[in-house]
């Protein structure tokens, strides 16, 4: 079915550690120039690239024939900028292809693939990695779709489980963190970055009483947060010179080498107002902290393996409270099956019934020229009616059975069938067109 032509290629911190994302990761400035070369180069019909802290992702729509496990090494190649070695491909990046994939984009939307179960925040990132390939132009029809099901059953997960349960994310874990050092040494908490993940930690800690200064490369960026949350606000350079005697430090930039290296913690932690030495918790990948500096100077830094380790820890009891979210997911893939079903089959359905009802009216527009030569108008329109009823119901089996073997078996089976049996009626080709991107938008802002 259409379902087979979706594929996906990924790794995440949760199966391979923190360290393996960075290699595959775009950095965001040079995503709009890369992303469409990227579909070019691997013959891709659609495409979704999503990279979060916690995961990289490439979701595809590709050509019938195509075999989607062949294209993870390619996929590894165009990434990383380099051919892999033997086997290296399949140890670094995992392939999900038909249905699996489509599993694997309800999972994950709703939380469930997530080191910390039932997070929230992967469902705004895949919503930004989908308009963003829309805005692209990567994906129009069948994958986005796809992702716009994703989405609607990730909000019917959160909806309907645990409801009257606080969300959990990485951010939440780190936040503890935060709220237990503040509980022994009150004191301001410096958040640098303004990311999702510092947004969320910013808002939490403010309803708890807890001061923060935002601090971010770009001021103005700092300033917004704060007008929203309370605070102060720095420019990183400002605040790396002359940092604010803060008690914590949460970092989570999209900085591709360290800003906080040995200077910059010794001059934060001779500001401590409490004497003890400053918690860091770093958030970034790769390490906004330089690890070594961190020891060297003697504070203590949790990185996004600890952070990720804590989540684990709660994890299996989290996925038991979460159980009926599978049911949920379940019933949104036999949903979504059924509607790509209608959508190869429904123009061939219409098809089907006019012929049944141009037979049926032509089979007794035959009698009344010679058998029932002899009826009146009247009794003439009543027989037609009822041809027609008739004929809807003999549609209605073969109509039920090709909804089926579309559901089950796809439109090369429908296609197959239909050459065999009906030679002028045909499967008209799948989401060749673009969906109307207008109602699919409507769609995601009611769910």
């Amino acid at each position: 079915m259409a379902m087979e032509r979706i594929g996906l290629v990924g790794v995440s911190t949760r199966r391979a550690g923190p360290g393996a994302l960075q290699a595959f990761t775009i950095a965001k400035e040079d995503q709009a120039a890369r992303l469409p070369e990227i579909r070019q180069e691997l013959g891709l019909k659609e495409m979704i690239y999503m990279a979060t802290c916690n995961r990289v992702e490439v979701a595809f729509h590709v050509e019938e024939n195509v075999s989607i496990a062949q294209l993870r090494p390619r996929i590894f190649e165009v990434l990383k900028g380099r051919a892999p070695e033997p086997g290296e491909a399949e140890r670094a990046l995992r392939v999900w292809a038909g249905e699996g994939a489509v599993e694997h984009m309800f999972l994950v939307a709703s939380g469930l693939d997530s080191a910390q179960v039932g997070e929230r925040e992967i469902r705004t990132q895949m919503r930004d990695a989908q308009k963003f390939a829309r805005k692209l132009g990567l994906s129009s029809s069948l994958l986005d779709l796809l992702m716009s099901e994703a989405l609607k059953v990730s909000a019917e997960v959160h909806r309907s489980v645990n409801a009257n349960r606080s969300p959990t994310s990485l951010a939440d874990v780190a936040v503890e963190r935060l709220l237990e050092r503040h509980g022994r040494t009150p004191g301001p908490v410096a958040l640098i970055g303004v990311s999702p993940m510092t947004r969320i930690c910013a808002r939490t800690l403010t309803r708890a009483g807890v001061p923060v200064v935002i601090v971010n490369r770009t001021k103005e960026n700092a300033d917004e947060l704060v007008a929203e949350v309370g605070g102060e606000s720095r420019a990183l350079a400002e605040f790396l010179e002359a940092p604010d005697p803060v008690e914590a430090v949460l970092s989570a930039t999209g900085s591709p080498v360290a800003i906080l290296g040995r200077p910059e913690l010794e001059r934060l932690s001779a500001r401590v107002g409490s004497g003890e030495p400053p918690l860091l918790i770093d958030m970034a990948i790769p390490p906004d902290i330089d690890p070594g500096a961190a020891r060297l100077v003697g504070l203590p830094r949790i990185s996004m393996d600890e952070i990720t380790e804590m989540a684990q820890l709660s994890r299996q009891s989290r996925l038991l409270d979460l159980a009926p979210a599978r049911e949920i997911i379940d019933q949104g893939l036999a949903t979504t099956r059924a509607q790509l079903a209608d959508r190869i089959v429904g123009p061939v359905i219409a098809k089907i019934t006019q012929r049944y009802r141009e037979t049926a009216i032509e089979g007794v527009e035959r009698l009344f020229r010679k058998e029932l030569r002899n009826l009146g108008e009247e009794e003439r329109e009543a027989i037609r009616r009822w041809a027609e009823v008739l004929a809807k119901r003999f549609a209605h089996v073969p109509v039920l059975g090709l909804r089926g073997l579309a559901e089950e078996m796809g439109a090369e089976a429908v296609r197959t069938f239909l050459e065999a049996t009906h030679e002028d009626l045909h499967v008209d080709p799948i989401f060749e067109r673009g969906n109307d991107l207008e109602s699919l938008e409507m769609e995601e802002k009611e769910s």
